[in-house]
């Protein structure tokens, strides 16, 4: 099977790494059409062996994407196009049926309550995603509140999968060299408790809450943040007014994997390694891959709102708590963390229900369905 996925931008972002970890996984020929931003990722992507290509899309009413997409689809006789991102789907939904593609596939990575990749869900948004959604066959929810939310939209509950991220459990698996090294490179102290937070420095992320916390907790508590946006000022801001500023650690995007990483480079494994305690203080995440890796490194997790946490099947257990989203929440419960004894870190049974395996198997299900070959199988 050949298959173009098209996605918005290749920066370092969760949907970016989703696609780049998946296409390592599902069988068949794949290439990538990426509208703007050929970052990181892209660069990955061709080191894998993939083909990248960088429509040079210059804003959302760039006309002259639409026919170049066209035109490259056509060109490369593909029997699916998968699309990622909101901006992505769209053009890729109308390009691959102007082209003759009608096998049309869609994942929906950032629907939240109240916004979808940052952006407010106004009407007019709403009603645009649900006009490109009809173009396509089948859309797929990396979580069942994803599905939900679709559904209150208006999207045909047939024509969603549920199909959850997944993740290469053994790439995070604690490592306490990397942790030593991660240490001394990033200037924590070796007996510091480290509160660790991942993702996008937006305002949505809210990791201004947990430096806010820098002020009630013990001087031994240090925060590391791992990503970069246009918080990050206003990040280092706010650590100076809590008088917390020597134990905040912005570390900037990083590499997911050893290959990626230029020589002495850390990357997001290690970083991992070198936390004591994953918090996610954002209030509206349509999956929370995040907690999945923190889960996989073996690390106790605070959150506010993860799906990939609350849609567990029973039995299935995550070491992971609830809390409410104000600052002295996190406050009590990370020092109620902090007491705890240590103990060996090992990958909890959430981190290997979200296997890449199991997420790469499902996804094959949906291309084979779609194009009208036999499927393998594989429940969700």
């Amino acid at each position: 099977m050949k298959v173009l996925h098209v996605i918005t931008g290749l920066g370092a972002g969760g949907a970016e790494q989703q696609l780049r970890l998946l296409l390592r996984h599902v069988p068949g020929t794949h290439d990538v059409v990426t509208l703007t931003n050929p970052g990181q990722v892209a660069d990955a992507l061709r080191r894998d062996g993939v083909r990248v290509t960088h429509l040079g899309m210059a804003g959302n009413r760039d006309g002259r994407a639409l026919p170049r997409l066209v035109r490259l689809i056509r060109e490369g006789r593909y029997d699916l196009v998968h699309t990622h991102l909101y901006r992505a789907c769209l053009y890729g939904r109308i390009a691959a049926r102007i082209a003759g593609v009608r096998a049309v596939v869609a994942t929906e990575h950032s629907l939240g309550d109240t916004q979808i990749e940052g952006r407010p869900l106004t009407r007019s948004v709403r009603a645009l995603y649900r006009t490109g959604e009809r173009l396509g066959r089948t859309t797929i929810a990396v979580s069942p509140a994803v599905a939900d939310r679709l559904g209150a939209w208006g999207v045909a509950r047939d024509r969603v999968r549920i199909v959850p991220n997944g993740v290469d459990v053994p790439r995070f698996a604690f490592d306490a060299g990397a942790r030593a090294a991660a240490r001394t490179a990033l200037g924590l102290p070796a007996d510091a408790f480290v509160v660790g937070g991942v993702g996008r420095l937006v305002e949505g992320k809210r990791f201004d809450v947990l430096v806010e916390a820098l002020r009630e907790l013990p001087d031994d508590v240090h925060l590391l943040l791992v990503g970069t946006g246009p918080q990050e000022e206003a990040l280092r801001r706010a650590a100076d007014r809590a008088g917390a500023a020597g134990r905040v650690v912005l570390a900037g995007e990083r590499p997911h994997t050893a290959a990626e990483r230029a020589d002495g480079e850390l990357d997001l494994p290690a970083l991992l390694s070198a936390m004591d305690l994953l918090a996610s203080p954002s209030v509206d995440e349509a999956f929370g891959l995040a907690v999945v890796e923190a889960q996989a490194s073996g690390l106790p997790v605070l959150y506010v709102t993860c799906p990939a946490v609350d849609d567990l099947p029973p039995g299935t257990q995550a070491r992971a708590v609830r809390v409410p989203g104000d600052t002295t929440s996190f406050v009590r419960e990370i020092r109620r963390v902090r007491e705890e004894p240590g103990g060996a870190r090992q990958p909890s049974r959430a981190a290997l229900h979200y296997s890449i395996a199991r997420s790469a198997a499902l996804h094959h299900d949906v291309y084979v369905t779609a194009t009208g070959a036999p499927t393998s199988g594989v429940s969700t």
